[in-house]
Parts: C-alpha cells; sequence; structure tokens
C-alpha cells in the first residue's frame, strides 16, 4: 500500500467518524428546538426547519448506505460533505436568529475538521465558505423571537453561547483525538511495509546469491562423491576408515540432494510444492530429519497438544528455518539440545532450546539481522537466523529469543496455523 492509498483509507475512516458526528449535531439539533418551543415558548417557523433537519438525517442515512460500498472515498467528496454541513447549519441559522444565535459558533467544527483532515488549500476554501455564510447571516435572517413568560433572553443567549462552545469544543477534541490515532496508526503501518521491503530485498539479494552457488557448488561436490565412494571401495583401506567414509559420501550425497531441490521447488506454489500432513508427523518428520544431518547431537523433543493434531501443508521453507535453528542450538551445545511444541486448533508454538553459553544483550539487539553471526570466522555465514525470522514472518508468525535459567538460550516460533492451512495461503 502506498501513501496515495493510505489517504484515501484515511479519507473513509474521517468519512465514517463525520456520519457519527452529524447524528450527534442532528439529535443536538432537534433537542434545541424542542426546548425552545415547549419549554421557552418561541414562536420559531417549525416547517423550514425540521425540513432542514430531516434532509440532513436522509442524507446522512445514505451516506452510510454509501460507506457499505467499496468505493473509495476521495478529498473532493469529503470535502462536499463538510460543506454541506455548512450549508444545513446556515439554514438552521436563517430561520433561528441568523448571527445573534448564539450557536453560530458551531461554524468552527466543519472548519476545524477541514483542517485536520484535508490538504492546506480545502482548508482555506472551507474558510472562505464559513466567512462568507457567517458575514450574509449579519444582514439576511429571520430573527430570533423573545421568549415568553419571566425568562432572561441576555441570560439565555449566553447560556446557548456556552453550550455551543462546550458542544464544539468536545466535538472537535474527539475528532481531533480519533484523527490523530488514525496518522499514528497509517505511520506505524508505513514504517512496517518499509522495513518489510527492505527484508524483501535482502531475501531477493541472499536468493540470488543461494542460485549461484548452487551452480558453482554442483562440480565440486559431483567429484568429491565419486572420490569417495572410490575409497570406500577400497579393500585395502581399514574399517574405521571406510565407515568414515561411508559417512562423508552419505553428507556429499545430502548436499546434491538440497542443491536439487533448489531448483525442483523454485518456483513452485505452495499447494504444489508441499502435502497434507497432521501436525504431529510434521514435526517429527522435521526432527528425525535433522537429526540424519546431526548424528551426533544429544536431543530431547516433546509434543503436546489435541490429538489427532491439525493437518497443514507441509512447508519446504518453514522446515529449513526450523532446521536452522536447531543447528544453531546443536552448535551451542551439541549435547544438550531440548525440542518442545504445544499446539491447539488456532496456534503453535515450537521452543527449541540448549545449553550454550546464552546470548548477552548487544546480541540481543542484532540478532536474526543478515550476515550477523556470533561463531568463529568460517563456521557461520550469519544467514540461518535472518532466514527463519523472514519464514516465520511471511507466515504470520514471530520469534522469541531469551535466556534459559541455569544457562542457555531458548528460542521460541509461535506461528498461526491457519496459515498452514490449504485454505490459509500467506
Amino acid at each position: 500500500m502506498n501513501t496515495a492509498a493510505s489517504d484515501v483509507s484515511s479519507n473513509a475512516i474521517n468519512l465514517r467518524r463525520l456520519i457519527v458526528l452529524r447524528c450527534i449535531a442532528l439529535a443536538g439539533q432537534i433537542l434545541a428546538v424542542w426546548i425552545a418551543v415547549t419549554s421557552l415558548h418561541m414562536a420559531l417557523p417549525l416547517r423550514p426547519l425540521i425540513g432542514i433537519i430531516a434532509a440532513m438525517a436522509l442524507f446522512n442515512f445514505l451516506t452510510w448506505l454509501r460507506m457499505q460500498r467499496p468505493w473509495p472515498v476521495a478529498e473532493t467528496e469529503l470535502f462536499a460533505h463538510l460543506a454541506l454541513d455548512v450549508a444545513a447549519l446556515t439554514g438552521l441559522l436563517y430561520f433561528s436568529g441568523g448571527s445573534t444565535n448564539p450557536f453560530v459558533i458551531l461554524y468552527l467544527l466543519p472548519l476545524a475538521l477541514t483542517a485536520a483532515a484535508l490538504p492546506a488549500g480545502y482548508a482555506w476554501a472551507m474558510v472562505a465558505v464559513s466567512i462568507a455564510c457567517y458575514s450574509l447571516l449579519m444582514f439576511y435572517y429571520i430573527p430570533l423571537p423573545h421568549a415568553h413568560g419571566d425568562h432572561d433572553d441576555f441570560g439565555l443567549h449566553v447560556l446557548g453561547m456556552w453550550l455551543g462552545f462546550l458542544l464544539s469544543a468536545a466535538l472537535i477534541a474527539w475528532f481531533a483525538v480519533r484523527m490523530s490515532e488514525t496518522r499514528r496508526s497509517r505511520d506505524r503501518l508505513l514504517a512496517q511495509m518499509r522495513e518489510d521491503e527492505l527484508r524483501n530485498e535482502r531475501i531477493v539479494a541472499l536468493g540470488t546469491l543461494a542460485a549461484g552457488a548452487a551452480h558453482e557448488l554442483g562440480t565440486p561436490l559431483s567429484t568429491m562423491a565419486v572420490l569417495a565412494k572410490d575409497m570406500e571401495q577400497d579393500v585395502t583401506a581399514p574399517p574405521p576408515m571406510r565407515a568414515n567414509l561411508r559417512v562423508l559420501r552419505e553428507q556429499v550425497d545430502r548436499c546434491k540432494s538440497i542443491l536439487s531441490s533448489l531448483s525442483a521447488s523454485a518456483g513452485a506454489s505452495r499447494a504444489e510444492g508441499g502435502r497434507r500432513v497432521p501436525l504431529e508427523n510434521y514435526l517429527a518428520d522435521v526432527v528425525n530429519h535433522w537429526q540424519t544431518m546431526r548424528p551426533g547431537v544429544s536431543v530431547r523433543h516433546h509434543f503436546e497438544g489435541p490429538r489427532p493434531s491439525p493437518e497443514i501443508i507441509a512447508e519446504q521453507t518453514l522446515s529449513q528455518a526450523i532446521v536452522n535453528i536447531l543447528n544453531n542450538a546443536a552448535d551451542s551445545s551439541p549435547d544438550n539440545v531440548e525440542i518442545k511444541a504445544h499446539w491447539d486448533e488456532r496456534e503453535l508454538v515450537l521452543e527449541i532450546s540448549d545449553r550454550g553459553g546464552g546470548m548477552t544483550p548487544d546480541v540481543a539487539r542484532v540478532a536474526g539481522q543478515p550476515f550477523f553471526t556470533t561463531k568463529a570466522p568460517g563456521q557461520g555465514l550469519g544467514v540461518g537466523l535472518f532466514l527463519a525470522h523472514a519464514t516465520l514472518r511471511r507466515f504470520g508468525g514471530t520469534v522469541r529469543m531469551y535466556n534459559r535459567e541455569g544457562g542457555g538460550l531458548c528460542t521460541q516460533l509461535a506461528l498461526p496455523l491457519s496459515s498452514l492451512r490449504v485454505d490459509g495461503v500467506p
């Protein structure tokens, strides 16, 4: 969403608020006319006053119906609504004393709303419209009839001015506060979008590098696989060496398989690239697959949640994100890695813990940034945790890292299951 689209959305929000304000104003106008006629016994021209109020009520209802349609609200439309409110207020004041009516201060309300919600050009146009209407009411109006009985006309005038100021101040403050909240919300959204765009650019750059690396690594891996197989078949080699060569060849084959899957899965849709599987089975498959790559790591896992577990799409990118975090935990403490998962119908929470050195506050501030790593030079590229963060965020999840009591680090992944179901493609 760009800035123009955001402005259109803000106009729609402000028009909805204007509908609410108009309802309050209409209720106040009806109440004022009723009090003037029944309590103060003023001989007001009821037919035109009630006609204007009824027309604005009908227009407000039609505006509410219009807001049910997915049509964008332009700045000109919002200004036209505010100008119509000024015209209606002018008509009501014309039949009830003109500029001598204490509620003439209500001209400030649409003026303040225009200045808060629309560009400066519209605000100055509203200033001109309001001044013109006010000026005309100084010369052309039906005088406000005197109240009958023992009422003090001047005291009533002062009371009306106070009520008009009170109403204007309350409505302007309410609209200004809500307008400020809308702007802050929009600023937060734009900041988040800029951050997401920067992250996506980094992911695209990493994808380009990964494609080039996959192309370059194919040939040396094939050579290593052939040499390892020849050495393994050497009958003169001692059995322990042959066992090590077998493991080496299996790991090389695994690397070749990973590189092949990059090309096979690139561009594949989520529904085509994955398969439906119960969540518990999916987690078990990921852990078992990871253990074949890290056979020397001591790991304990515990899964809990309602059975049968919800069915999801087995996402390769999500599996890789989990494996990246598992590798970080195994690198920190290969003798003690714990995996806990609990889920319900809506969310999966996965905790991967180790008993390593934990995380300092300085590291916590930059953890998850691309190319940042605490490993020794040559032992890590600093992209695993970054890709895990990006993948979880793409599925609407979050990553939280905190130090454990007694030492070590816990990485908590929270993921809404709706994003992993067939009808929840992110």
